[in-house]
């Protein structure tokens, strides 16, 4: 169950895992800071916290179930006592607008988001979402889009 993050990358944030996306993602990355293999990537990174945040989950705790853990479905389990207190709608809202999320215009982040975007691949102008810089940095394919 361990995953070595050194050497392989997390799940896209655009995977669902029990119907909700970036949750995959966190979980990888549990595993892999529970092992001591996490790499350069963060557990409870603001992308993780928007995730515990919106479904009540604390990052410790699930942490916690993540190192003790038989196998995934014990980690889904815990999760989804947690996501099933939100409806379907709450549930696709929230998939829809993180995987939408910018960075803000004229921010630090804004600046970090294009210069590493112009890094991997400068024609990709039509990435403008932290979900698809991920994908692209981790070399994912990520469709084109029409700009906006």
């Amino acid at each position: 169950m361990s995953l070595d993050l050194t050497t392989s990358f997390p799940r896209s944030v655009n995977d669902h895992v029990a119907g909700v996306v970036m949750l995959g993602r966190t979980i990888d990355k549990a595993k892999a800071l529970a092992h001591g293999n996490i790499g350069e990537y963060h557990y409870n990174c603001p992308m993780d916290k928007v995730l515990f945040e919106a479904f009540g989950i604390d990052h410790e705790a699930f942490l916690d179930k993540v190192k003790t853990a038989k196998d995934d479905s014990e980690i889904e389990a815990f999760a989804h006592e947690h996501i099933a207190k939100k409806s379907a709608d709450e549930i696709a809202s929230f998939n829809a607008h993180f995987v939408q999320h910018k960075p803000e215009p004229g921010s630090e982040g804004e600046a970090y988001f294009l210069n590493l975007r112009n890094s991997l691949d400068a024609s990709r102008t039509d990435i403008t979402t932290w979900a698809d810089l991920l994908d692209l940095d981790e070399k994912r394919t990520v469709p084109h889009r029409v700009a906006a």
